[in-house]
């Protein structure tokens, strides 16, 4: 697997406590929406063991950059990163990862995430909207909060510029927000997905967000008769 390094050409507060993180994309780099990358801290803290971690990539292959995005725990990993100075190098090594769309255009693909599991379905939408890939896209997207709800705002402007995608936010904790709110509240179950998707047993799922939320809905679609091979998941720990 090719290892790169890129420069850092700026940082963004995407929404609150989650920063994107901007490169320079190197020349010939391909890869495809929903893939991932590792990154490796080229000078990490002394005696810290974690100079390492997997992202996947919110900025789709016709993008001239790469960009990723995570959650601020305090990490000597995300502290070093969020220090970067714009110019700073970090290694790259990819791009890998299955979780992408499948072929079958004629299919629908349902998109199911958990806070910051949104980023890999960022990158499978934006270059959709780009293609004008005529396949049905849905996603529903949970978060406690509109303020937590990384990239919301241009999410709610692709499924104005793509006839082809659906958005389906939901928000779990509204009582704790300082925002008005029209939308969907509660937490993700059968009930909602069919009023997405339409037919549940239609679309190809893909599943990313926090280890227990990929797991109840895991458990949501089997319980609604969709096939075990027609669920994809990937799990995101924190990120």
């Amino acid at each position: 697997m090719p290892t790169y390094q890129v420069k850092l050409s700026g940082r963004e507060q995407v929404a609150e406590g989650t920063m994107a993180f901007r490169f320079e994309k190197p020349a010939g780099f391909s890869f495809k929406p929903g893939q991932a990358v590792a990154f490796e801290l080229i000078d990490p803290p002394a005696g810290d063991g974690q100079s390492r971690r997997t992202f996947s990539l919110v900025s789709a292959p016709f993008e001239s950059t790469l960009v990723v995005a995570t959650r601020m725990r305090d990490s000597a990993f995300k502290r070093t990163l969020k220090a970067l100075p714009t110019g700073g190098a970090i290694k790259i090594q990819g791009p890998f990862g299955d979780m992408t769309l499948h072929e079958d255009r004629a299919r629908p693909a349902a998109f199911i995430a958990g806070g910051i599991g949104i980023t890999p379905f960022m990158s499978m939408v934006r270059q959709a909207t780009k293609d004008a890939r005529p396949q049905r896209l849905s996603l529903i997207y949970s978060n406690r909060r509109p303020e937590d709800a990384a990239f919301l705002a241009e999410l709610q402007g692709l499924e104005r510029q793509n006839p082809d995608f659906r958005l389906c936010a939901t928000m779990t904790e509204m009582s704790q927000s300082a925002r008005r709110w029209d939308g969907e509240q509660g937490v993700v179950d059968a009930a909602l997905v069919r009023r997405c998707v339409g037919d549940i047993a239609a679309p190809v799922y893909y599943l990313a967000g926090p280890p227990a939320m990929v797991d109840a809905m895991q458990e949501v679609l089997r319980g609604a008769g969709v096939a075990e091979d027609d669920v994809h998941s990937e799990e995101f720990y924190g990120y």
